[in-house]
């Protein structure tokens, strides 16, 4: 069995690991494995050429085509093969999608570095993906091919996810859907399988497709609700719209602006909805939202929050937000202790007395 990896430990991985050897990432589609290796290898100024393996129908796809010279066969460079002598990042995507004769190639590759006799660029790295689950069709892979690569399979969290959807601009809805309802981030809460047997499922890429369908709706009607189901299923299309007309929880940014207005409400809240406003301050923080003018407003606010899950004497909400002062969250560690020190140790107190 493979351990299991986050993002986090995803780059530590590939920081550590030396060139010669070999990784495979194994996991679902969609969740960010080819887009976190590109972003990683280029600001490494190393070029990253993805190889879709499912796609190609024989080996000549990836060893480029034969030619006769002098009387004896050689290989053509495929297109993607380095002809300046720079290092390169080999993305082997969908390896257990290949037909067996191209596994046979791959298998020279991994171990040899060589490509029908051409060898790679000193320090060329070889990474390639995997699918798992039941819903694929997949190839059988050789122990021996295997054999020649680290394994890790990749299980990016939702808290990972949501940090990199505030940062890059996905539509707000979507990221307060995802944290009350988790499940449906990547197809766990599955549609019911039609006739015709084509069974559609979220994932982190689906959602983002949605969110750019999404971004200048601000009403969100019945065909828009269609043209959602088309991209993570109708099971999710369902749940999403109907968090649409719940009472939504307050933004960080109403909290830190006017507490004072939303503060009878905030008062109500259950601990799972404490757990979501205290995720999205602190992501508010630590994402770089907060400006230096309305630090002290901001800061007042927040104080006048913590006072209020003291005196409503709510356990987890005080123990959830006291969790989030770690290393993971160091702009937010140092606007609590720049500004908060004093409430910040009496709900500590609070939480080790319970």
């Amino acid at each position: 069995m493979a351990v299991s990896i986050n993002i986090a430990e995803l780059l530590k991985v590939l920081k550590k690991t030396p060139a010669e050897q070999n990784i495979m990432l194994c996991g679902k589609h969609g969740i960010g494995k080819s887009e976190i290796l590109t972003k990683y290898y280029e600001e490494q100024g190393m070029k990253v050429v993805p190889l879709f393996l499912g796609q190609m129908a024989d080996p000549g796809d990836l060893i480029g085509l034969p030619e006769k010279v002098n009387n004896s066969t050689e290989f053509l460079l495929p297109y993607w093969f380095p002809k300046d002598g720079k290092p390169i990042v080999l993305f082997l995507d969908e390896l257990n999608r290949a037909r067996p004769e191209l596994l046979q190639t791959v298998m020279d590759l991994a171990l040899n570095r060589k490509l029908a006799g051409h060898s790679l660029p000193e320090g060329s790295r070889i990474i390639s993906a995997v699918n798992d689950g039941e819903e694929y069709q997949l190839t059988d892979l050789d122990p021996a091919l295997v054999s020649r690569f680290n394994i890790y399979n990749f299980r990016p969290t939702l808290k990972e996810w949501i940090t990199w959807a505030d940062v890059n601009g996905i539509d707000e809805r979507i990221i307060h859907f995802l944290q009350t309802k988790p499940e449906f981030l990547e197809g766990e809460a599955k549609a019911e399988i039609e006739s015709n047997g084509l069974d559609k499922t979220p994932d982190r890429r689906a959602w983002v497709k949605v969110s750019k369908l999404i971004k200048d709706e601000k009403v969100l009607d019945e065909f828009i609700r269609k043209l959602i189901a088309g991209v993570v299923g109708v099971k999710a299309a369902g749940a999403f719209f109907l968090s649409l007309s719940d009472d939504d929880i307050i933004t960080a940014e109403q909290l830190f602006n006017e507490y004072a207005k939303h503060r009878e409400k905030v008062k109500k809240y259950r601990p799972h909805e404490l757990a979501i406003l205290n995720d999205r301050i602190c992501m508010f923080i630590d994402n770089d939202h907060m400006t230096a003018e309305a630090t002290k407003k901001s800061a007042e606010n927040l104080s006048l929050y913590i006072d209020d899950l003291l005196l409503l004497d709510n356990h987890e909400g005080c123990a959830y937000f006291v969790t989030l002062i770690s290393d993971s969250h160091p702009k937010f560690v140092t606007f609590i202790s720049k500004n908060l020190l004093k409430s910040f140790m009496l709900l500590y107190k609070y939480v080790q007395g319970l």
